[in-house]
């Protein structure tokens, strides 16, 4: 039996390829605390790598497969996400258990309402964490479904279209870059929390005002 870990982007690409990333992806999109410990962008872009060939090893990935899997996974999870949060509603939120959720659920809060509901579903889409939460937070504070789901589907397939490719172009460009995926997925984690920076810069700069 292959014993497969959902939280190792290898270990899924290698057990189910292109089904893989739907699955996951989906998942991370909007299943709250179980999207939590998925690889979102950790898994398209080495998946984008592996549709890369070369003269000396054909692509071990379809891109149009992997392209299309990333997309209908992300936009499909988005929208399961919301229904959550729609029928579970506030309640549910609050009764998510760990500080990462928490304050997941009130960056997405917080989001919205500065951005409004196109700017932050796009956003919010290339922020971890953030993307697991938002969708659900979404239908619990009632966003309307129509443009809930134009904005969530122009930020799903932007999100996972442009990982997907980027790793495809790097694949293609750099020999080999295939032997190097393990640091490549620690660049993508480091480059995917840079957008909470600012909040965390701001958070801590509150806490020392207020000690003082």
């Amino acid at each position: 039996m292959l014993a497969v870990n959902p939280m190792d982007s290898a270990s899924v690409l290698a057990a189910f390829g292109a089904l893989g990333v739907l699955l996951v992806v989906f998942a991370e999109s909007g299943l709250l605390v179980v999207g939590f410990f998925l690889p979102g962008d950790t898994l398209l872009f080495p998946a984008g790598v592996l549709c890369a060939g070369s003269a000396q090893q054909p692509p071990r990935l379809a891109l149009w497969q992997v392209l299309l899997c990333a997309a209908v996974g992300a936009v499909a999870g988005g929208q399961v996400g919301y229904l959550i949060g729609r029928h579970g509603g506030r309640a549910l939120l609050a009764r998510t258990s760990g500080d990462r959720v928490r304050q997941a659920v009130a960056r997405a809060e917080r989001l919205l309402a500065r951005y409004g509901y196109g700017k932050a579903l796009v956003i919010g889409r290339f922020v971890p964490l953030l993307r697991t939460v938002l969708h659900p937070v979404a239908g619990a504070l009632g966003v309307p479904a129509r443009p809930f789901t134009l904005w969530q589907t122009v930020g799903g397939v932007l999100w996972s279209q442009t990982l997907v490719l980027a790793g495809y172009t790097l694949g293609a460009s750099v020999p080999h870059i295939d032997d190097y995926l393990l640091p490549l997925v620690a660049v993508v984690v480091v480059v995917s929390l840079l957008p909470l920076l600012p909040e965390a810069l701001r958070a801590r700069r509150k806490r020392r005002d207020s000690s003082d």
